[in-house]
């Protein structure tokens, strides 16, 4: 059996961040496990920037600035007193990073470059062109190499071993033989992200956003916080959901429907473009159903025009946008607009964490950060550029909170591990020998398609309803799927058959935290009751798995300073 002090779960900016912290005590042995490669995480696809409010762009820009904007961007369900200590050690933290080597875009005076995005009182996005994420994701890869973390690449996660509250390890395959393993640790980190494929191909995630840590921790009794708010990024691809980064409206770009119009000055006059992502989201989806959008059906889309910022700029600051434009839409956005429509982007809820400081859960050696957890400092609408500020702060304190966890913890029994090292063996025996049953993928498509027509960016009782009852039969057939695939190694379709229970489980619970927040806030924005009600809901939804009944809870937003007002921008 192998044994670990510390084991990572994920290899993104969290994960890696939380294994290079950890391991800066070289008497605690490290691991991290990734499903791919650690350089192809998500965060590698963050393109526009991390925000700090460093004040070189904006000399009056501020902490307490950036303490604002957040907690007005989140319609003051964040707790504030989370949103303090991120907002504090974010400027810290990007010196940090500029000292491990990311090669940040420069202003004239040699300093790190910053640009405005959306809800910020000040430029303070600071970015590598528009390659922010993946820059970011190597720098961190080598320097956890360079202090010995040890990397299980190609491993997917299958389980937690939780004994009567008292965490064991972790049982997950090596893909590439198909060995089930039992893994003995005295904490974990779960950074596995987030869980955008509920929406499948409506989204800009990538094909492994799946929620295995999520599901993991909602499995042994760790409840979800705010699973439904969920983030549309206004700028998809039209035809793929592909992200085209808020830096393209950052840099200046325009929003355009069909008469010619930049029709956010309706919804957001001084704004304009650079409104938060819930409000121009809606505001695209709403040209579109007025009948100012563009095509029809699923293929509806608003333009998004940058031709007026000229070729250099573009170049210069936008090259990997125009790429993805010239590949998954034919456009060249140097010489004309290009189709877009907003796309599930980010899951604000996720795996509940009680100890900011330490980012620790309610099971004691249990970590998380990052995007398959809530803080919450995004509580109901992240803003652009917090997200991988988020992944770096938080996944440093979750390291150092998973090294004082190995401290005091001591490895003990692994009689529930091996039960589960036992149970998976099983299940991945006899699913692969199983000929007959419903073709799993054809569950994932529906589940995908209750979610976007009825639990996507307008929302109203009936019709969440309507997708809660879906996603229920969706998993009851879902115990007579096959994966139609016998073999042992590289065994796709199993991890596959895997992530989609996954999903399903973590689609039940967004649909019934929706259901049950009678209000508009946020990102979850409801046609029967259109208003914000901080009397009833200014509140966490706490969402609990006992087996087949979910119970749904509450917990108090930590208010410090700014009392809830009307979000105007």
């Amino acid at each position: 059996m192998l044994k670990y002090d510390v084991v990572v779960v994920g290899a993104g900016g969290a994960g890696m961040m939380a294994a290079l912290y950890a391991s800066k005590d070289p008497s605690l042995k490290v691991a991290v496990l990734s499903k791919i490669f650690p350089t192809r995480s998500h965060t590698g696809a963050a393109q526009g920037g991390i925000n700090a409010a460093m004040g070189y762009r904006d000399n009056t820009d501020s902490v307490e600035k950036h303490f604002r904007d957040t907690v007005k961007g989140s319609d003051f369900l964040a707790d504030q007193d989370a949103v303090e200590f991120f907002t504090s050690h974010m400027p810290e933290l990007i010196s940090e990073l500029d000292y491990m080597g990311v090669p940040f875009s420069r202003d004239e005076n040699g300093k790190v470059a910053q640009r405005p995005f959306g809800g910020a009182s000040s430029p303070r996005t600071c970015y590598s062109a528009d390659k922010t994420g993946h820059v970011i994701l190597h720098a961190l890869y080598e320097q956890c190499l360079k202090n010995n973390v040890c990397f299980h690449n190609d491993w997917y996660l299958l389980s937690l071993a939780v004994d009567n509250g008292h965490f064991e390890g972790l049982v997950a395959m090596d893909i590439r033989t198909g060995e089930v393993h039992a893994i003995q640790a005295k904490a974990v980190v779960i950074a596995t992200g987030g869980f955008g494929r509920v929406y499948w191909s409506r989204t800009t995630n990538a094909i492994n956003m799946t929620g295995d840590g999520t599901a993991a921790c909602f499995d042994i009794g760790i409840p979800l916080k705010d699973p439904e708010f969920i983030q549309y990024h206004p700028t998809g691809l039209a035809s793929t959901g592909v992200l085209l980064s808020e830096a393209c409206r950052g840099e200046g770009g325009y929003l355009i429907n069909k008469d010619g119009e930049r029709f956010m000055s309706r919804y957001a006059p001084d704004k304009m473009e650079l409104g938060p992502r819930d409000l121009v989201s809606r505001s695209i989806e709403t040209e579109i159903k007025e009948g100012r959008g563009f095509g029809d059906g699923m293929g509806s889309y608003v333009l998004m025009d940058l031709r007026h910022l000229g070729e250099e700029k573009i170049m210069e600051r936008l090259p990997q946008v125009r790429e993805l434009a010239m590949d998954f839409e034919g456009v060249d956005l140097i010489k004309e607009p290009v189709p877009i429509r907003p796309s599930c982007h980010y899951t604000m809820g996720g795996i509940h964490v009680v100890d900011y400081k330490t980012c620790a859960t309610p099971i004691e050696g249990i970590h998380a950060a990052g995007e398959c957890c809530a803080v919450s400092i995004h509580g109901a609408n992240r803003l652009g550029g917090n997200s991988v500020a988020d992944v770096v702060l938080f996944g440093k304190y979750a390291g150092l909170g998973a090294q004082q966890s190995a401290k005091k913890r001591s490895f003990s029994s692994t009689l529930k591990l091996e039960q589960e090292k036992k149970e998976w063996t099983e299940k991945f025996h006899s699913i692969r020998k199983k000929k007959t049953g419903i073709k799993m993928f054809e569950i994932r498509d529906k589940m995908a398609e209750a979610m976007w027509n009825n639990v996507g960016i307008f929302r109203t009782e009936e019709e969440m309803k309507q997708a809660y009852h879906t996603i229920e039969e969706l998993l009851e057939q879902f115990k007579d799927a096959y994966i139609g695939d016998p073999s042992e190694t590289y065994n796709m379709a199993f991890i596959n058959y895997v992530e989609i229970g996954n999903l399903l489980k973590l689609a039940k619970a967004i649909a019934l935290g929706a259901i049950n927040r009678k209000e508009s806030r946020g990102s979850h924005s409801r046609g029967d009751y259109p208003a914000r009600d901080d009397e009833k809901f200014l509140k966490h939804t706490l969402i609990y798995n006992e087996g087949e009944y979910y119970r749904l809870d509450y917990s108090p937003v930590t208010i410090t300073k700014y009392q809830p007002e009307e979000r105007k921008y």
